[in-house]
């Protein structure tokens, strides 16, 4: 099978489809969609931008199970959500084509392959850090991903900083954590009440767009075709919507109950576990917004893990397939795994049970929002429209991630501080890696595999 291409290349109005494309799309029993969705969670590398990219090639373009203009509905609705937008999308089109378990089958396995990958270079990274290649294969990965939240910040300022009002919106945001030190949270409310009163005095200004909508490509009829009627259990419900918020409040509640009366409010997991849900009810701009807050939280407030392991955690999840929001995994097994939650004889048990939490409290409303709100989206095939709000919102996201790479940047580069000196072969691996990506466009993977043989080399003395 042929690597996927960009959304972009795929969304070409002037590129023919070949014949194949114009076939009648074929009905797509479960299984054979459980096949694919097992497929994704092992190849969903790239962040969100490149996993929406493979299913927008395997699904519109390729195997035709919808249409082009199903799927940028699907999309729009999961960009306005706060979660990880390509797992939700997943979910999405999962329950759309195979009811509610299609959907939970889709976001799980999304998930579930990242989920074990990483409790087992968590465990290496905490055994074998210090082994030499080891070290050497992180000193090169960290200063590439300072550069790649670089280009997040700028891939995402270009789009959505459309006028002054937008950018100086993304100022105050980065001065606000960054000089003010103010809790995320606060920084999402203050953008969302600026967006509401000034869509309603500037609406120009808050006008969303995002391009998601503007495309008008055909590839061909789908299965799910632009035409085709609602399918019952996408019909919106007030009780199936109650049945479905009912569910997962107890599936939240139940764990959650049994971690505060078997171990108390103060006990880590159960800290983790609601830290973890709040976490996921403010991920606005996925996964690079919310590891400030996550941060906030994981280093300064509760201690689970060290500001240089938060880098190392980034590192591991831009280098393993699943969303980049996984990284809380990394955060949740070392910090099961040093507090010894479980005793010193059972440290990889506390470690793999801490990454199953905060797993399960992270993802949970994402498949919550999904299976309650797609009745909704069903119920009128017209693009969404973003408000003004979320536009605002994005804006500050930026001036977020900006810090962000400032907070990786100094880390790396200066890690002793500082009234340290800079650590020049981490920043010109850092440089290159920004070059690479910002004006040659390469593969992120590439970048990050080159920059690792890097760090093993410089580690071994071949400077």
């Amino acid at each position: 099978m042929a690597s996927p291409q960009p959304v972009s290349q795929a969304q070409n109005p002037g590129e023919k489809p070949g014949p194949v494309l114009n076939a009648a799309a074929p009905q797509v029993s479960f299984w054979q969609a459980l096949g694919f969705w097992f497929k994704l969670g092992f190849i969903s590398f790239g962040g969100p931008a490149g996993q929406i990219a493979i299913m927008h090639e395997e699904l519109v373009v390729r195997r035709r199970w919808l249409s082009e203009k199903r799927f940028l509905h699907a999309l729009n609705y999961c960009m306005v959500l706060p979660g990880p937008e390509a797992q939700q999308l997943a979910t999405y089109i999962g329950w759309l084509m195979h009811k509610t378990r299609g959907g939970i089958v889709a976001g799980v396995l999304f998930v579930l392959p990242s989920l074990f990958l990483l409790i087992a270079l968590s465990w290496i990274y905490i055994a074998y850090g210090q082994v030499a290649w080891v070290a050497g294969l992180f000193y090169g990965i960290k200063p590439a991903v300072t550069a790649i939240v670089i280009q997040a910040a700028h891939r995402i300022g270009s789009r959505a900083l459309k006028n002054n009002l937008l950018l100086a919106i993304a100022a105050a945001s980065f001065v606000a954590i960054f000089a003010l030190n103010v809790p995320f949270p606060l920084i999402v409310l203050a953008a969302a009440l600026i967006g509401f009163v000034g869509g309603r005095m500037r609406p120009e200004s808050f006008s969303a767009g995002g391009g998601h909508a503007a495309s008008q490509a055909n590839f061909g009829t789908a299965l799910i075709n632009d035409d085709t009627p609602t399918p019952s259990h996408a019909v919106f419900s007030f009780k199936r919507l109650m049945q479905v918020l009912l569910s997962g409040f107890v599936l939240w509640a139940l764990p959650m109950g049994y971690l505060v009366t078997q171990n108390g409010w103060d006990h880590t997991f159960t800290q983790m576990s609601w830290f973890f849900t709040k976490a996921a009810l403010l991920t606005f701009g996925g996964a690079y917004a919310v590891l400030p807050y996550v941060y906030q939280g994981a280093v300064e407030q509760f201690g689970w893990i060290t500001a240089t392991q938060m880098i190392d955690g980034l590192a591991l999840g831009e280098t393993t397939p699943g969303p980049l929001i996984m990284v809380v995994a990394f955060v949740g097994f070392v910090g099961g795994y040093v507090k010894a939650v479980l005793g010193p004889d059972s440290l990889f048990l506390a470690g793999a049970l801490a990454a199953m939490l905060v797993t399960w409290f992270t993802f949970l409303p994402s498949f919550i929002f999904i299976l309650a709100g797609g009745p909704f989206v069903e119920s009128t095939h017209n693009d969404l429209k973003f408000t003004a709000p979320l536009t605002a919102i994005t804006a500050a996201v930026v001036g977020v991630i900006v810090n962000l790479a400032l907070f990786f940047g100094y880390h790396t580069l200066w890690p002793q501080g500082l009234t340290g000196s800079l650590d020049i072969p981490s920043a010109l691996i850092a440089a290159a890696a920004a070059v690479a990506l910002l004006k040659f466009k390469l593969n992120v993977m590439h970048v990050i595999g080159v920059c690792g043989l890097l760090g093993i080399c410089l580690q071994y003395g071949l400077k």
